[in-house]
């Protein structure tokens, strides 16, 4: 039987440990023209084949609640990122795809933000890493 004391322990230090990396890397997003949310939906929507993704693909990626996300979705539509169009596969869904723009704006931050990921993480050796990902992972039921 887990330890609930500790669990509840291991449960803070990952919550504050997240908390303070996400706040540090919102610095990676000062000097660009992407906030760290769009982001997040070209990092979905460069990562599909052809740069485009379901929608509710983009959604389940994110931490907002789907109207979030489809304002999100729309604001950046009408900023040139992504373009949205009806998904043929389901007349209730839409395809979300990176413009050009989108895609090398994306590049830009992805290259900086990579870096700062990679320095924040590298405290922990190749080793940990490993751990923490298939904890992580296992915690997510994947």
């Amino acid at each position: 039987m887990t330890d609930r004391k500790l669990a509840l322990e291991a449960w803070e230090s990952l919550f504050r440990a997240q908390h303070e990396l996400f706040t540090e890397m919102n610095a990676d997003f000062e000097d660009t023209d992407l906030g760290q949310a769009e982001y997040d939906v070209l990092l979905t929507v460069t990562r599909s084949p052809g740069m485009s993704a379901r929608l509710r693909d983009v959604t389940a990626n994110m931490l907002i609640s789907q109207p979030s996300v489809s304002r999100l979705i729309d604001r950046m539509v009408s900023r040139g990122l992504v373009s949205k169009c009806p998904d043929p596969d389901d007349g209730r869904g839409a395809l979300i795809t990176a413009t050009e723009a989108g895609a090398r704006e994306f590049r830009s931050v992805a290259t900086v933000h990579g870096r700062s990921i990679a320095k924040r993480m590298s405290v922990l050796d190749d080793a940990e890493l490993k751990t923490l990902h298939d904890l992580a992972e296992k915690l997510r039921g994947r």
